[in-house]
């Protein structure tokens, strides 16, 4: 046995031996402890092999510093949870033009769309987390690492942009609920939400965010499926077979806002730590139940209140629903409650931990700067334009989630991969197609952008 192949059993069955040892390993950092085995290159005369050994993190409890591994379950309900937001009562409004059968594709490939730059997203932060050798890592280290100096700028911007423009809508959205329905003033409905869940977030353990994660999603299916009952009873069937593509392109960004997840892929890659196969299967399964409800959210919607007579369009088919039934008012209510709240959790954990990196916090300490950064400016700007949930899910769709969660995906992926200065060890790749896929990403985001400027442009 050569000394390079005994040299590389040897490094093999020290990890294994760590590993082993891993539940009762000594804390080196606040929350993550991190086994490196590096690769080893043996030259030979006629080739040269490269050994390389996976590396392992670790959550680790702050009390017992035992092993926490992230539930798989709870990883795929908070997808499913931060993904069912305000956009969803958006949907209806913006696609009744085009109309059920067209937005059905149009929802689709948006979803297709999504899920690829929610892995490209996971597949860069991995690769950064092996690099660095921690977890918690953020937007911020991952664009350092793979766009320089101007691709943090840029990402940190759009990223505060786009957190802080969802949870302005999404605290006006819900205070205007515990307004109708408590009948408090709406500053305090609005506070007594910020304070709520924004407890839940810094208070709360992993397992019990993802617990109240899985009560509100399980919430949402039960309010979900009355709704449905409730209003299938005056659905007009020839009324969803209206199909005009030419409107499509109009309602693309909120469709795709409302498939926004990818803020909590860093959590995610850290509670499952790295897992590429689990964040994988949470990614998919976790998006593929909203893409479900959005389908026959839209169509019930459009189907209850719309006839293939009509001609005229309706400002909002879901405040016309309420009017005319009103055994669907309190369901609705509920349900646009509750998916508010699931996606709250999720965006305010998204951008603490962004702030908490951006502001060099130690990874995984809840300090209550970066929650007082993320939790009062959206409810004192809700508070000063109650009317603004509307403004700011168009807003955000546009020019928020097409660019942060679009081209920089895969502009980040492209640098990765392709770069020569990047590392040598890379993990396999989420993503399929190459340079191919990875161009069709930032052109098909970047057509769309263009094309809502123009529109914007000639209204003007």
């Amino acid at each position: 046995m050569s000394v390079c192949v005994l040299y590389k059993y040897v490094c093999v069955c020290a990890c294994l031996l760590w590993h082993v040892k891993e539940e009762n390993a000594v804390k080196v950092g606040p929350r993550y402890l991190d086994f490196r085995c590096l690769s080893f290159q043996c030259m030979s005369q006629s080739q040269q092999q490269e050994y390389e050994v996976e590396r392992l993190f670790s959550n680790l409890n702050q009390v017992t510093l035992k092993r926490e591994p992230g539930s798989l379950s709870s990883a795929i309900f908070l997808v499913a949870g931060t993904t069912i937001g305000a956009g969803i009562l958006a949907i209806p409004a913006v696609t009744q033009e085009s109309g059920f059968l067209a937005s059905s594709v149009a929802c689709i490939l948006c979803w297709i769309f999504m899920v690829t730059t929610g892995l490209l997203i996971a597949e860069v932060n991995v690769n950064t987390m092996c690099e660095l050798g921690s977890g918690g890592v953020s937007l911020v280290s991952m664009a350092k690492r793979t766009l320089g100096v101007a691709g943090v700028q840029f990402s940190c911007w759009s990223y505060i942009f786009i957190h802080y423009a969802l949870l302005i809508a999404y605290v006006a959205r819900s205070s205007d609920i515990l307004t109708n329905f408590l009948g408090i003033p709406l500053w305090e409905s609005a506070t007594l939400f910020s304070l709520v869940f924004g407890g839940i977030c810094y208070f709360g353990s992993q397992r019990f965010i993802g617990a109240v994660n899985g009560v509100l999603v399980f919430g949402i299916i039960i309010s979900f499926t009355s709704l449905v009952v409730a209003a299938s009873g005056d659905l007009h069937v020839d009324a969803l077979l209206k199909v005009n593509f030419a409107a499509v392109p109009m309602s693309i960004p909120i469709i795709a806002l409302s498939f926004v997840y990818q803020n909590v892929v860093p959590v995610l890659c850290t509670n499952l730590e790295g897992n590429l196969s689990k964040v994988r299967t949470a990614i998919v399964l976790g998006t593929a139940i909203p893409l479900g409800l959005f389908l026959v959210w839209d169509g019930v919607i459009l189907g209850s209140v719309s006839t293939p007579e009509m001609t005229e369009k309706i400002a909002d088919p879901l405040q016309q629903l309420l009017s005319t039934n009103g055994v669907v008012g309190p369901i609705i209510q509920a349900f646009s409650f509750l998916a508010i709240g699931t996606s709250y959790i999720g965006f305010v954990l998204g951008l603490s931990d962004f702030l908490a990196d951006l502001l060099k916090l130690p990874a995984g300490e809840n300090r209550p700067l970066p929650y007082i950064l993320t939790l009062i400016p959206p409810l004192v700007l809700a508070l000063l334009d109650p009317e603004i949930f509307f403004k700011a899910l168009d807003f955000a769709g546009t020019y928020g989630v097409l660019v942060l969660f679009g081209i920089i995906p895969a502009a980040m992926a492209w640098s990765d991969r392709y770069s020569s200065s990047s590392t040598s060890i890379k993990l396999p790749q989420l993503v399929p197609g190459g340079k191919v896929t990875l161009s069709l990403v930032m052109g098909a985001s970047g057509c769309i952008i263009l094309s809502e400027i123009l529109e914007n442009v000639m209204h003007l």
